[in-house]
């Protein structure tokens, strides 16, 4: 695009057909703002756009997640007399259903008189990014073509909206209507059958990468093949796989790595991210929030420590609360309460419940009640509803035979409306 806007810079007098091209071009490549710059030269330049210009447009502000602007772009089409034209109606309707507005993309889907399975298609992503995955399988349902990208959608839809059952079964409709799974049909369904421990179609998929040579051609059905058998506990498979995958990205290696943590073999992944780093493969926060859970499932509190002090002086990633939450896990299993609350203190960013929980968790397990105490106070600064809180910090007290603090415990509770759970207690 760089190339192409220094000869378009150099046209005299440049017409309709040139500023589409580079519309087109933008709106395929990015940036996506230079679209909109063109298109507002166009307007100076008293030149007419033609249908051509409006719909790489509207895909440019579909890329630019600007409802705003797209609304002048559609008011523009609406002027100038092409809204009814095909390929114009696609980029509306992709623009207000890629911007979860349904309601726009719905007008303008019940006014066509032509459906192609591409609107179609677009309508049912919108609504199950909308969350309404009931009404992207109604459309689904209707549909009298449907394309595999229909499919995809649908599947994929009520995966995220937790109904993998249902997912599951519509691939199933899917194979025995002889619809051809395409790469990212696998990757979909993939995580789908690790979640509900279905094996079978697992290795369905798997033979039928290997026949249809996605599985060596395509890196992230490679990818999803070894998160698949990782968390199935085939890790003898899985790392086959791994190892025969002709090239591999860095989610390769994180799948990989976080496999072996997820199956208990620590060191096995920490050997994995060195030969990766030695491979000059660049990790990213992924990678080391797969290796510092490595290191707390395999106990190796130094090796912890040096790869998290890595991440921002060597490779200029900032901790996330789920690293952290990495460090005060292995720290307080290991028995180093004190070095895991002084990280908790040294944060950068504020910590949340989970990870005073793990303090907890290792201050009971070593007897620090002190800490302890500390621990549960913020848990009910950060949960003020749960009883349980509470409850943990009047044992506590009860614990050390404070009772006057075990009987403010229970005014606080009172006050605050609080209830205790059934079957919990709140003296020792």
């Amino acid at each position: 695009m760089d190339y192409a806007k220094l000869v378009f810079s150099q046209t005299h007098n440049p017409n309709i057909l040139l500023f589409n091209s580079m519309i087109k071009g933008y709106s395929l490549n990015g940036p996506f703002e230079e679209a909109i710059t063109l298109f507002s030269s166009i307007k100076a330049d008293w030149i007419s756009p033609d249908e051509y210009t409006f719909s790489p447009l509207l895909k440019a502000c579909s890329g630019l997640a600007d409802v705003r602007i797209g609304q002048c772009v559609h008011g523009e089409v609406i002027k100038s007399g092409f809204e009814h034209f095909g390929s114009v109606q696609i980029g509306i309707v992709e623009l207000y259903s890629a911007s979860g507005r349904m309601e726009e993309a719905e007008k303008m889907f019940d006014g066509m008189s032509q459906r192609d399975v591409i609107i179609w298609n677009l309508m049912i992503r919108g609504y199950c990014k909308r969350g309404d995955v009931g009404m992207g399988l109604n459309l689904f349902r209707q549909m009298s073509e449907r394309s595999v990208v229909s499919w995809n959608s649908i599947i994929s839809g009520l995966a995220q909206s937790g109904r993998h059952s249902e997912a599951l079964a519509l691939f199933d409709e899917m194979r025995e209507m002889s619809v051809q799974p395409d790469e990212a049909t696998l990757v979909i369904v993939l995580p789908i059958c690790a979640h509900l421990g279905v094996v079978d179609v697992g290795r369905w998929i798997h033979s039928y990468a290997e026949s249809s040579k996605l599985y060596h051609n395509v890196i992230s059905v490679g990818n999803a093949l070894v998160d698949f058998y990782s968390k199935c506990g085939n890790l003898e498979t899985a790392l086959q796989i791994f190892s025969n995958m002709r090239s591999k990205n860095t989610v390769s290696w994180n799948a990989m790595i976080s496999g072996l943590a997820f199956n208990g073999k620590g060191e096995l992944g920490v050997e994995l991210f060195e030969e990766m780093v030695n491979k000059g493969e660049r990790p990213n926060d992924a990678t080391f929030l797969a290796v510092l859970t490595c290191c707390a499932h395999a106990g190796l509190v130094e090796k912890g420590q040096e790869l998290f002090a890595s991440m921002s002086k060597k490779y200029s990633i900032d901790p996330k609360l789920e690293h952290y939450g990495c460090m005060v896990d292995l720290l307080g299993r290991s028995g180093s309460v004190r070095m895991a609350y002084e990280l908790i203190r040294s944060m950068h960013i504020m910590p949340n419940a989970t990870l005073w929980g793990a303090l907890l968790s290792a201050c009971r397990t070593y007897g620090e009640l002190e800490l302890a105490e500390v621990a549960v106070k913020e848990l009910i600064n950060l949960e003020p509803w749960n009883s349980g809180n509470y409850v943990l910090l009047s044992n506590i007290y009860a614990e050390e035979g404070k009772w006057n603090e075990v009987e403010n415990v229970r005014v606080l509770m009172r006050e605050k409306n609080v209830k205790k759970a059934i079957g919990q207690s709140t003296t020792a």
